[in-house]
């Protein structure tokens, strides 16, 4: 809004309020006087134009666009815990229990399968946690335990909300009305869950006053036992239409995870000099990826031509033949309650 208001621009009109018989030449005792105020100005009005894009939701960021999206009840999700299976021989530790692996520590929260398995919760928040597999070493003193490895992501820790991601979920929020239980209200439960990515509502899918709710955890891939079973106590812990949870009274819900559509591609392909082909193999199946977590729950179709121009991207591929996506050269469909994933890439 104020960018034409630049240093040049005041300092002329400045000066063109001077007397006109006083010298306002460069160097001159007015000149240099008016000057340093007219940088300050224009600083000022750069500043000023900062905050006019810190009041919007579409251009603020940081905490501007935190307090924005408040107004309306949607707050920045904080980072989260990863939740981790511990295998354990010789004893099980007993809860608060802490082991280390790298730079992380995680402690025993609970016994999840009796006397072999526990659930970790890292102490670190964020993606982090959701990394390290192994051995991990006790902190504390255990009579009897010769070994102790981790395992399975439970539940992943995520970092806490971008700007981007709570600016979209603002916008489906303010733009889809959210009221008495209506399905934009399901979804936005199953978000709050701490380890969902993302949820489709399915209505009366069993009858009058019956609702499923499908997810897939903050990766974009199908959702644990344990995290299905979060969000099915936050909504409807007894299924019974009693409104026990957040669902209304008369409403059965029903949570489940989405299922993993592995999407596997195969080609043969032209490649440069002294292109190295797993380094090729590598590049592309993260780019794939990429792709699929960005159409998950959003499109119906993974597209054929899509995964070509992905390939066709990679450093070092020149060209290819006999590309088939899940064995085809067509697009893939995608079910209401599947997930695509990445399945098996071989390339000659």
């Amino acid at each position: 809004m104020y960018e034409s208001q630049t240093y040049e621009v005041i300092l002329t009109r400045a000066l063109a309020r001077v007397s006109p018989d006083i010298d306002t030449r460069p160097g001159s005792i007015i000149y240099d006087a008016i000057a340093p105020a007219c940088v300050e100005l224009a600083q000022m009005y750069t500043e000023l134009d900062n905050v006019l894009k810190q009041i919007f939701a579409n251009t603020a960021s940081g905490d501007y666009l935190t307090n924005r999206c408040s107004e309306f009840g949607v707050n920045r999700m904080p980072a989260t815990y990863a939740i981790r299976k511990g295998v354990f021989t010789g004893a099980l530790p007993p809860e608060g229990t802490r082991f280390g692996l790298g730079e992380l520590t995680y402690a025993v929260t609970d016994n999840i399968g009796g006397l072999s398995d526990c659930e970790l919760t890292c102490e670190q928040s964020g993606v982090q946690g959701n990394a390290d597999f192994g051995s991990i070493i006790p902190i504390d003193n255990i009579a009897g335990l010769t070994a102790a490895t981790l395992s399975d992501v439970l539940i992943p820790g995520e970092d806490e909300e971008t700007d981007e991601d709570l600016y979209e979920r603002f916008n489906e929020i303010v733009n889809n009305p959210i009221y008495a239980g209506n399905a934009n209200q399901y979804k936005v439960w199953a978000l709050e869950v701490a380890g969902v990515g993302d949820a489709k509502i399915i209505p009366t899918w069993n009858g009058a006053n019956t609702v499923k709710v499908v997810i897939i955890d903050a990766d974009k891939t199908a959702a644990t036992p344990e995290l299905v079973a979060d969000v099915q106590d936050y909504i409807d812990p007894d299924q019974d239409g009693s409104g026990s949870g957040l669902a209304p009274i008369g409403a059965v819900v029903t949570v489940i995870s989405a299922s993993e559509l592995a999407i596997d591609v195969s080609a043969t392909l032209t490649i440069e000099v002294g292109a190295d082909l797993p380094t090729i193999t590598g590049l592309f199946e993260t780019a794939l990826t990429t792709y699929l977590a960005g159409i998950a729950f959003e499109q119906t179709l993974v597209r054929y031509s899509q995964i070509a121009n992905l390939l066709l991207d990679i450093p070092g591929v020149i060209d290819y033949t006999d590309l088939t996506v899940n064995a085809g050269t067509g697009n893939v469909v995608i079910a209401d309650d599947e997930v695509p994933v990445l399945g098996t890439t071989i390339f000659n």
